[in-house]
């Protein structure tokens, strides 16, 4: 049983519930989060009222749930749930595209970046100031200085920032630039940083790790739920498998499953499940096709000089077709372009 309390409940109401919860021999765990408290009950609340529950002060809702990721799960939230982004959204109703440079490294690059994003009908941009790279010796992004230069494009362009956050030392850094804080896949399981995403105040994109289940996965955005932060889109982008003609094997099952399991919106990343150019492109189509609430896009306006995954970025010559999937193919599904809304 999970009790959300309300954002007018005081530390006393939150005390009376779990007084009366433990009375009944039952153990409670409080979160605090920005938006909201929540109380997670673990043991026997058959012998709870949840009617007299609900009516304590302060109390919001009170759920029953028999899946272990009760926050996140469909059960909790029987309609799919829409994320607004800096005013942009993200689910069931739309096809959101989020594009721009996989790492920012000059003002202009990531500007010019921007605008060939933004031409394709990206209503976000994604660029990465830390990037967590397998090598130490790669190119590990600009940090502050590359926050600072997607502020600077965001306030010429008027597309809010999408980026990775790294450290749970970093997160209230980050939040102080962003609009939505990527937690990668590299990540996924890095539960303090989970906690502190969950705590920052800040819609999160979380990527599932590149080895994850769907449960693993569904249980990290439950880490971030728990912390009262239900703002969390799921982003599949590959999966490790035997195979290696592909950078990872994207999981395009994965985009139906998780939105029956989950109330979550569910986008994919077609750039580093592939890993090419070529690629990215019939694996938007096939995002888009199954279901898909959004795709995110490596953008670069010269590939071949980029610091970070030049081959999978799409480059203005593909950027006329992409624009085209997004006029074409949302509507066969009965949804809009979130770019269509914004105009």
């Amino acid at each position: 049983m999970v009790i959300v309390m309300g954002p007018e409940a005081t530390s006393e109401d939150v005390a009376s519930i779990v007084g009366v919860v433990r009375s009944a021999g039952v153990d409670a765990f409080v979160s605090k989060g920005v938006q909201r408290t929540i109380v997670g009950l673990v043991g026997d609340v058959t012998q709870l009222d949840a009617a007299g529950l609900r009516g304590m002060a302060g109390v919001r809702d009170v759920m029953r749930i028999s899946s272990p990721y009760k926050l996140v799960s469909r059960e909790n939230h029987p309609e799919r749930s829409t994320v607004h982004v800096g005013g942009v959204p993200i689910g069931p109703g739309t096809v959101t595209l989020i594009a721009g440079p996989c790492a920012v490294e000059t003002r202009e690059q990531t500007l010019e970046a921007a605008r060939m994003a933004q031409a394709a009908g990206a209503t976000l941009l994604r660029g990465g100031a830390y990037k967590p790279r397998t090598s130490p010796y790669a190119f590990q992004g600009l940090g502050e200085q590359g926050l600072r230069i997607l502020a600077e494009v965001r306030e010429e362009t008027g597309l809010p920032i999408v980026t990775e956050v790294v450290d749970a030392h970093d997160v209230p850094l980050v939040a102080s630039y962003a609009d939505m804080l990527q937690v990668g896949t590299r990540n996924a399981q890095n539960f303090g940083l989970l906690q502190a995403v969950g705590a920052a105040g800040r819609p999160v994109l979380l990527k599932r790790g590149m080895s994850a289940t769907m449960e693993e996965w569904l249980m990290a955005a439950e880490y971030i739920a728990q912390r009262g932060n239900l703002d969390v889109v799921l982003c599949e982008r590959g999966i490790r498998t035997f195979e290696t003609a592909t950078r990872n094997t994207l999981d395009v099952a994965a985009v139906p499953v998780a939105q029956r399991l989950s109330h979550l919106p569910v986008i994919v990343d077609p750039s580093h499940s592939g890993g090419r150019r070529d690629l990215v492109l019939p694996l938007s189509r096939a995002a888009i096709a199954a279901g898909a609430d959004g795709i995110i896009i490596d953008v670069h306006p010269r590939p071949e000089q980029a610091l970070c995954d030049g081959p999978q970025a799409l480059v203005d010559t593909d950027l006329g077709e992409l624009a085209q999937v997004m006029r074409d193919f949302p509507p066969l599904l009965g949804k809009a372009a979130a770019a269509a809304l914004a105009v």
